[in-house]
């Protein structure tokens, strides 16, 4: 039994139940104390992810040796086409189910969260962009020029972060989502928003779960493995994602997720998963799709043509892998797409953000469960092609 509590998934679900639960009944001197512990606890998270990110990529790239440059394309090439993909999944299937829908604007206020009465600031070293980019940089020109003490510099650099992961990381994040429960149940977000777009963020929930079975279904065809052995894997990053709704956040427990499939190579695990955390945001993209005709029919009576859908999912693939992998970061990208391209006013603008927010967690948790079908097809290249560990 006191195995069973131990284990990171019920640790989760139990962080969830509780921070609602405490969140339902909590007063607003309860959740002035419980606002400045979960925004540290997400500055330490945070603070951090660029860290994972420079010591799990770049070192990972050093050992891909002299194919390290080929299969970064490939990575990048395998994420915008999934993310475009999804993209028009959810456009062929807005025109189908939208218009039959009888959805109307009824969000309703939710509770104002009182000011912090304290606030401490950790800002990263670098922004996570920029840390995905120097890792790429530096892991191929140490390729390049075959620097062998600054490779192994860097091996020393990700056991140091694989320290941060497990003692700091793992053990702070249960706490971090459970307080993040209970500001959205305090504020109403749960109780009062939710129920407002219900259909449609079901359809969208089934939607990434079609997506992610065509993606493992394709890595199992391409691979010649079974995809179950490492989706079987995936449920503890799931629930991360869900209750951090940040791809960057979670990328502690995607990479422990993936170490335990036994079909993943070790050397593609660690390129791959941060890589395709920061790159591939599939069901962001999906839900932000769908969600935009679902606006654009509520408040402007009719959906976008076809033409207009077409250009944004494809500009829309392109923002999502420049998108930081952090809450509402795919929308945020890509509220220029959003204004310019389907021509939203602020009253659309305001309303594709909020009804985003409601369902951001399962978006994230469909970034981050689709990262390890990508991960299985670049580590079957990599097989195929005969390569092995430096």
């Amino acid at each position: 039994m006191i195995k069973i509590f131990k284990s990171l998934p019920v640790r989760l679900i139990s962080a969830v139940i509780i921070g609602i639960l405490v969140g339902l009944y909590a007063n607003e001197a309860i959740i002035s104390i419980v606002l400045p512990i979960k925004y540290i606890l997400g500055q330490i998270i945070f603070f951090i992810v660029p860290l994972i990110i420079i010591g799990f990529i770049a070192p990972s790239i050093t050992k891909l040796g002299a194919n390290a440059s080929r299969l970064l394309v490939i990575a990048i090439v395998l994420a915008y086409v999934s993310s475009i993909g999804a993209a028009l999944f959810a456009t062929g299937a807005g025109y189908a189910i939208i218009p039959h829908l009888n959805i109307a604007d009824n969000s309703g206020a939710v509770r104002e969260l009182s000011a912090m009465i304290f606030k401490l600031d950790i800002p990263q070293i670098m922004p996570v962009m920029s840390a995905l980019v120097l890792s790429v940089f530096i892991g191929l020109a140490a390729v390049w020029n075959k620097s062998e003490r600054f490779i192994g510099l860097l091996d020393e650099f990700q056991a140091i972060v694989i320290s941060l992961v497990i003692k700091v990381i793992i053990p702070i994040l249960p706490f971090f989502i459970g307080f993040t429960f209970a500001v959205l149940a305090y504020e109403g977000s749960i109780t009062n928003q939710l129920p407002v777009f219900i259909v449609v963020i079901l359809l969208v929930m089934v939607g990434h779960f079609v997506w992610l079975s065509l993606l493992y279904g394709l890595a199992g065809l391409y691979s010649g493995k079974n995809p179950l052995r490492v989706l079987q894997h995936y449920g503890p990053a799931y629930l991360t994602a869900v209750g951090t709704m940040s791809s960057a956040a979670t990328l502690p427990v995607a990479l422990e997720c993936a170490r335990r499939s036994d079909i993943l190579r070790s050397d593609t695990v660690s390129f791959g998963i941060p890589l395709f955390a920061n790159i591939h945001l599939c069901g962001s993209v999906l839900t932000e799709t769908f969600f935009v005709m679902t606006v654009s029919q509520v408040l402007y009576g009719s959906l976008p043509s076809f033409g207009t859908m077409l250009l944004f999912c494809l500009l829309l693939g392109i923002f999502a892998i420049g998108a930081p992998g952090v809450p509402g970061g795919t929308v945020m990208a890509s509220l220029g797409l959003i204004i310019s391209v389907l021509g939203f006013d602020e009253v659309g603008t305001a309303l594709m953000l909020t009804i985003f927010a409601l369902q951001d967690s399962f978006g994230t948790a469909c970034n981050v469960t689709g990262d390890g079908a990508l991960t299985l097809i670049i580590s079957s290249y990599n097989e195929k092609k005969g390569q092995s560990l430096n």
